[in-house]
């Protein structure tokens, strides 16, 4: 088979980042032929010493402007894939199919007045794409960032966050991230104590932002460990909310992360 036949393409890392003892971030090269929209994810390939193939799936922490692919990680103890992944150095080949997948997008929503992002662990990637881009400020007037993880050295990409809303292209548009850290296992001050589900449920995570969750302004993201987005999906539809469908207008939409 031809390379142009194949359904990847054979990239190249260009850094590797580790976050904590099981976080890691990596950035490869990109193919000119790659496509995707921010949210979506890609196929990753990457080879066993046997020369087999196993492939995961990951949503793009980079914008669809960067040049370069850029993915987020947890390692997996005994993991067939994280374990091959989290070996890899700048040099190495990462496999990458040609075409991009998902529906966790901005497109889900038509209209809105506050976008939700809810996030666990590396569920955050998708958003941070979505947030390296302009189309998220201007559609929506207020974007409600909420990061949860077990610690706070679990929460990663924080010069990121720290930096991003002052970008000059943005000109003033930043003003309108709210931002919530939460941490489930260590309390710390700036920071929300409680899983997300909890925060929610009690109110505490509302009154936090100063925002109301609500059926005719809310739109919401969820992306992380199945649990939290099962937990979600059935108090917001409690709420009067619902998917997003492309047959039904909704306000929720999800991503099963892992």
């Amino acid at each position: 088979m031809t390379a142009s036949a194949e359904k990847f393409t054979r990239q190249h890392l260009l850094e590797v980042r580790p976050w904590s003892s099981t976080l890691f971030s990596l950035r490869c090269t990109r193919d000119p032929g790659f496509r995707f929209s921010a949210g979506q994810f890609a196929r990753l390939g990457v080879r066993k010493p046997s020369g087999s193939i196993v492939w995961r799936a990951y949503s793009m922490v980079s914008a669809p402007h960067d040049d370069y692919l850029e993915f987020f990680s947890i390692v997996v103890p005994e993991g067939e894939f994280t374990s091959e992944l989290s070996r890899l150095q700048p040099g190495d080949e990462l496999l990458v199919e040609r075409q991009s997948y998902g529906f966790l997008t901005l497109d889900r929503f038509p209209e809105g007045r506050d976008l939700w992002l809810l996030a666990t662990g590396t569920g955050v990637a998708p958003f941070l794409s979505m947030l390296q881009g302009l189309e998220v400020w201007q559609r929506f007037d207020r974007i409600l960032l909420v990061y949860s993880a077990r610690s706070s050295e679990e929460l990663a990409y924080q010069d990121l966050l720290r930096e991003l809303p002052a970008r000059e292209y943005l000109e003033g548009l930043g003003e309108k991230l709210i931002y919530l850290p939460t941490l489930t296992r260590e309390q710390a001050p700036g920071y929300l104590h409680g899983r997300l589900t909890t925060l929610i449920d009690n109110g505490e995570l509302e009154q936090a932002a100063g925002v109301a969750l609500d059926p005719a302004h809310s739109r919401i993201m969820l992306c992380g460990n199945p649990q939290m987005i099962e937990e979600g999906l059935a108090l917001l539809k409690g709420r009067g909310m619902q998917l997003a469908l492309t047959r039904r207008p909704g306000q929720i939409a999800v991503e099963n992360y892992w």
